[in-house]
């Protein structure tokens, strides 16, 4: 964040001690704040945890969603929405425009190929929404949904909490450095960079049944040897995917496990899940 140059932004994984998850978040430089954007829910969580380490700066942290809505154009013509509604197009990822109307347009990708954030004020969020729907189909929440999960991308709360290191979720190569200096729970996070021993991480499964797999449903797979059965995963969100004509889950899977093609059964069975290659896209 240090680095950040004036309306850039990243993301960031924010751990505690442990190296467990407290929350991911975008971070966006403006000219005298920083900008967060997180999950809802956790405003208060996050500010403690940032206001608990203020000794000496001159700084207030304040929270602004009473102040702003949030609205996203999401896909490979998003820009081109951008321009008929003659918005500045923000050129590089993470970066930010204003407007003279104080909307922050940012460049950002949640799906992982094209996209915008609008940062509206309140007063003119249900204007910019019917603009945008003009623009482009107003999506509902089980096409993001799917979306996000082909791509891969773990949502806090829902595919990965406060009991997960962050590289269980697959996100240290954009949200984590190994370069900055010390950091609440960097000793963990270094570690396993530097010695392994991540024991899960969420991947991508196909499942050969259509009716919806339930967040906390088991994986298991059979020891050819004894013939047991070996509980190795847990499933977090399901979805189906047109594209690929099934249902798809983002599941946690035991190290050793994580082979593309690898079998398992989800629960007591008879539905079969399998491994994908990553990552699998498009919707």
């Amino acid at each position: 964040i240090n680095g950040l140059a004036e309306n850039t932004g990243c993301y960031a994984a924010l751990v505690n001690a442990k190296g467990k998850m407290e929350s991911d978040l975008f971070a966006y430089r403006l000219a005298e704040e920083i900008l967060l954007d997180f999950e809802p829910g956790l405003t208060d969580a996050v500010k403690a945890r940032l206001e608990k380490f203020i000794i000496t700066e001159d700084v207030e942290i304040a929270d602004v969603a009473p102040h702003f809505g949030l609205l996203s154009v999401q896909g490979p013509k998003a820009a081109e929405v951008l321009v008929e509604l003659n918005l500045p197009v923000p050129k590089g990822i993470y970066t930010l425009a204003k407007t003279e109307a104080d909307i922050y347009v940012a460049n950002q990708p949640r799906l992982g190929s094209a996209g915008f954030d609008f940062f509206v004020p309140v007063d003119l969020l249900d204007e910019w929404k019917s603009r945008l729907i003009e623009h482009a189909p107003l999506c509902n929440e089980a096409a993001f949904e799917r979306a996000r999960i082909l791509a891969t991308i773990p949502r806090f709360g829902q595919d990965f909490t406060a009991a997960n290191l962050a590289p269980e979720g697959g996100i240290e190569s954009r949200a984590i450095s190994y370069s900055k200096g010390c950091y609440i729970g960097q000793e963990v996070v270094a570690k396993i960079d530097t010695y392994g021993g991540l024991n899960k991480r969420l991947c991508l499964l196909r499942v050969d049944q259509d009716d919806p797999i339930a967040r906390g449903t088991r994986l298991h797979r059979q020891n050819p040897d004894t013939k047991e059965w070996r509980d190795l995963g847990v499933a977090t969100t399901w979805a189906y995917s047109f594209a690929l004509d099934c249902s798809v889950i983002l599941a946690f899977v035991k190290r050793k496990h994580q082979e593309p093609g690898t079998e398992f059964r989800l629960g007591d069975g008879p539905a079969r899940a399998i491994l994908v290659e990553l990552p699998a896209r498009p919707a």
